[in-house]
């Protein structure tokens, strides 16, 4: 119970990093972020040729060309579903473990893709992190399998 407590923290702060980043994002759109992200480097002293002022500057002109409405749905969907499953996750709801066996698992290829091609700590606590959660909710899912299927 404790385990499956805080995973449903965990996806509730996760919904939460969603919807403080989207609320971000949409709070920079209405700036000039060619002229932030050149003032930033100019801050950090970066050369204008360097590879990450000239990324700044990229990534600034991809942010200028998105759909702050689209984005914002994004998010809020994302959300949406994360503070669902925190819910069923904490009243122990087997639909909720399922959900979450099912989107920690859809990461498991990504996270092993990327442990390979860049090996090091910080791929591999993730990819243990993911295993952890998903075992937990297989687990709780595997030990409730002789009950009725509501709640």
């Amino acid at each position: 119970m404790h385990g499956l407590r805080a995973i449903a923290l965990f996806e509730a702060a996760k919904g939460a990093l969603a919807l403080v980043a989207a609320l971000s994002f949409a709070s920079l759109l209405h700036h000039d972020l060619a002229a932030m992200a050149q003032a930033l480097s100019g801050h950090l002293h970066l050369n204008p040729a360097h590879h990450l002022a000239q990324m700044l500057q990229q990534r600034a002109g991809q942010l200028e060309g998105l759909h702050v409405g689209v984005v914002l749905a994004g998010a809020a969907l994302y959300a949406g579903v994360r503070f669902a499953e925190a819910w069923g996750l904490w009243w122990q709801r087997r639909w909720a473990e399922a959900l979450g066996a099912a989107s920690g698992a859809i990461y498991v290829p990504f996270e092993l893709r990327e442990l390979i091609m860049h090996p090091g700590p910080w791929p591999a606590a993730l990819l243990a992190a993911n295993l952890a959660v998903v075992a937990v909710l297989l687990r709780a899912l595997w030990l409730r399998r002789r009950t009725p299927l509501m709640p």
